[in-house]
């Protein structure tokens, strides 16, 4: 198994952070769970741009990290539903202010975004 050979600085409650929640799609799937959004393929038609792939392995590590539980339904085909753990509903208020700040100046950033071409 691969180990770093710099030890990460877990002492840093922002690097802690970034580690648990700094996936490109984290955030959002964690949205969207807590929205009662909790198979994967459904979190992946709410966010049309990442790969089922994609949140699959984040969600694995969301899981790892104690901020989802999964729940498998013993039919077949298996179903996989998420939901958040008491932990991960801790971030939600965060997520919230986050969510706030970004309508609140939604305009300026859209402003300095280049035109596609």
């Amino acid at each position: 198994m691969y180990t770093k050979k710099i030890e990460e600085n877990l002492d840093c409650g922002i690097r802690v952070a970034f580690k648990i929640f700094g996936g490109k799609w984290k955030m959002c799937i964690i949205d969207a769970i807590s929205r009662g959004i909790v198979r994967p393929a459904d979190i992946q038609k709410e966010i049309r741009t990442a790969a089922l792939r994609v949140i699959e392995v984040q969600l694995a590590e969301l899981l790892l990290y104690g901020i989802v539980e999964k729940c498998v339904e013993d039919v077949y085909p298996k179903k996989s539903e998420y939901e958040l753990t008491p932990l991960g509903k801790t971030i939600l208020p965060i997520l919230a202010d986050i969510d706030q700040w970004g309508t609140t100046n939604s305009a300026f950033v859209k402003s300095k975004q280049p035109e596609l071409q």
